[in-house]
């Protein structure tokens, strides 16, 4: 029984063994909402969620042997409303920066279908979010963390999140570099500056949803937005067909947010005295 427990609390065991959880209900869910229409699907992506929550709780409460306070419900309210607003400004201002570069230009799309395009965008936006940061931020950011400490976690979590959009359309090895820095970086500073992922869930949720409804391609995914978007100029500030995370443009103002949130993290951990138990809210 001692070997078993030992196995069970390896991070590397617990960090897989609650990633294939997450992975086969998102897979389950996707499957049973492909065929739905209206706000079912929606529904069924929030009930994914709460599924992919449990799922993680478990994981770590039980074979990971220790607390969840980074989805605990204090503040979770408020920290996802302020994720929320950091992914809109963030991907608003970038777009009015490329804009004004001359890299896009926007028309109404003028369709008759702004509901369905509303509640698609926020049922797709919602569930990568979750189900993302459940497994970067939370599963695999803390494992690393346990094994090598939080420098490594940021580099290992940045890298891997880069590499999996690399099979996406259009994805370069700028892109995926790209999407190390500007995302892997910016929400791992995120998740270490709030210790919690309700922040960076709102954070991914918003910068996702913005982009699909201005109708840009999300990491290759084409969105069917409430827009349509002309590109003109250099991949290099456009992103490209593989969207606004190809360009150059977030790149840079995603490292001017998270190099704050990253002193600011720094700064939390002197107050605390170096407390290890550095998610505790």
């Amino acid at each position: 029984m001692k070997n078993k427990v030992s196995f069970w609390l390896f991070p590397i065991v617990w960090m897989i063994a609650g990633t294939i959880g997450i992975i086969l209900i998102d897979t389950l869910f996707r499957q049973l909402t492909e065929r739905l229409e209206g706000v079912v699907p929606l529904i069924f992506t929030l009930v994914m969620g709460i599924l992919a929550m449990l799922v993680y709780k478990l994981t770590l409460t039980y074979l990971a042997r220790r607390s969840t306070p980074e989805i605990s419900r204090r503040h979770a309210g408020i920290e996802t409303v302020l994720g929320v607003l950091t992914g809109a400004i963030f991907i608003t201002a970038s777009a009015f920066i490329i804009i004004a570069l001359g890299g896009y230009s926007f028309q109404w799309a003028g369709s008759g279908n702004t509901g369905f395009v509303l509640i698609s965008t926020i049922e797709t936006a919602l569930g990568a979010a979750i189900v993302e940061e459940l497994i970067f931020r939370g599963l695999l950011f803390q494992a690393i963390d346990q094994l090598g400490g939080k420098a490594l976690a940021l580099a290992v979590t940045s890298l891997f999140f880069g590499a999996a959009h690399l099979g996406n359309a259009g994805a370069t090895l700028w892109s995926a570099f790209a999407i190390v820095l500007e995302a892997g970086v910016l929400l791992g500073a995120a998740f270490l500056w709030r210790r919690n992922l309700w922040f960076t869930i709102g954070l991914h949720f918003a910068w996702n949803a913005m982009e699909g409804l201005l109708g840009i391609s999300v990491s290759g995914h084409s969105a069917a937005g409430l827009f349509t978007v002309k590109v003109n100029g250099a991949a290099l500030l456009t992103g490209g067909e593989f969207g606004l995370e190809g360009s150059i443009v977030p790149v840079v103002f995603s490292l001017l947010i998270s190099i704050p949130m990253l002193i600011g993290t720094a700064r939390n951990q002197r107050i605390d005295g170096g407390n290890p138990r550095h998610f505790e809210s």
